[in-house]
């Protein structure tokens, strides 16, 4: 039942931070295990270490953090965020990249 009433923030988070990704966002290194490597750009969208991350060509991803380490993910194609299954784990490796140990899937970006 928590997650259902941590859904709706957390939704709205990610969708303001899409809304505004490109206003100030920072060049970077981007990962995700369904796109590999590419150029993005990488915005910060709270104080918590949530954010978003995009470029021309790949769908965005946002990362809004749940508690400290912990992180729930979404993706858009381009027309709505779509809540990725699971919840992301701060690399213990690198700072830079998330891993859901329930999908094997790793966002990253540096």
């Amino acid at each position: 039942m928590k997650r259902l009433f941590l859904a709706a923030p957390l939704l709205a988070v990610a969708a303001l931070g899409l809304g505004s990704a490109a206003a100030f966002a920072k060049p970077a290194r981007c990962f995700t295990t369904d796109d590999g490597y590419y150029n993005c750009d990488f915005r910060g969208v709270d104080g918590a270490g949530s954010f978003v991350i995009a470029a021309n060509g790949y769908p965005t991803y946002s990362l809004v953090i749940d508690r400290p380490g912990f992180a729930f993910g979404f993706v858009n194609f381009g027309d709505r965020n779509i809540a990725l299954p699971g919840e992301y784990v701060r690399s213990r490796d690198d700072a830079a990249c998330w891993n859901n140990p329930q999908t094997s899937t790793k966002i990253c970006a540096w």
